[in-house]
């Protein structure tokens, strides 16, 4: 593999394994540490790594890092998480979709259903969703180029607008008590907006999220209805939620 794939699959690991030392990371690419080092400097200086005390880290920014370099970041353990909350979705359904690689692979796998109406601010979903048999409504407003979505107030009065049945999102990060966080207001405000609407309310959630405290809050697991992730959460927060009536479902 060259180098471009090499860092591409080095900042993959480091997302979904956690803190690697170059050794380590030699190892596992057959290169050696000189060359590794040499990939660590280059994700670092683009901010998506952190080196520490002999470590790289995955890097917790300000913003979010870009939804290209995000997608590629424990995609399978994306796309069993959206196997499972495709079960959540009935034929004939309003469906509201945000933000998010994960929320992208749900919209993937949407096509099997009859008459469903589908809401988004989401435009890598609703390019997915372009060939499907269903209606697509998306939301106007300012285009965050990054991420190629709305957010903010134009998509809060666009959700303030509608009724779904099945609200399904995704959130920045997860502390070990079960809050949930995002990257800037905009976001948060958007995703309330949606939720507000929703009878059903869906959260997808990756691995890499857990353990990750960003600065603006974003409400918590109980929240939702129902909370799908890849790898099952601690007892101590699945018990007393799923008392609450909180469903959870691990792929």
């Amino acid at each position: 593999m060259d180098h471009h794939q090499r860092r591409r699959r080095l900042l993959s690991l480091v997302h979904e394994l956690g803190g690697q030392s170059p050794d380590a990371l030699a190892r596992r690419f057959n290169v050696s540490v000189q060359t590794i080092r040499a990939d660590i400097r280059d994700l670092a200086g683009r901010g998506l790594v952190l080196r520490r005390q002999g470590e790289v880290l995955p890097f917790p920014g300000r913003e979010n890092s870009d939804f290209a370099q995000r997608a590629i970041v424990n995609i399978e353990g994306k796309r069993r998480i959206a196997a499972l909350a495709k079960g959540l979705i009935e034929d004939h359904q309003v469906v509201f979709l945000g933000t998010g690689t994960t929320v992208e692979q749900v919209a993937l796998r949407l096509g099997v259903y009859r008459d469903l109406q589908i809401l988004t601010n989401n435009l890598h979903a609703a390019m997915a969703l372009c060939h499907q048999p269903c209606e697509v409504v998306v939301c106007g407003g300012r285009l965050r180029r990054r991420d190629k979505d709305v957010i903010g107030g134009d998509a809060w009065r666009f959700f303030q607008r509608y009724r779904a049945d099945v609200g399904i999102v995704s959130v920045g990060g997860m502390d070990e008590e079960g809050r949930l966080y995002d990257y800037n207001d905009d976001e948060v405000m958007a995703r309330e907006a949606l939720l507000a609407h929703a009878a059903v309310r869906v959260l997808v959630l990756d691995r890499t999220k857990f353990a990750t405290r960003l600065r603006c809050t974003a409400g918590e697991l109980a929240d939702f209805d129902a909370v799908i992730t890849d790898q099952a959460l601690p007892d101590q927060l699945r018990s007393p939620l799923a008392a609450r009536g909180v469903g959870f479902l691990s792929a």
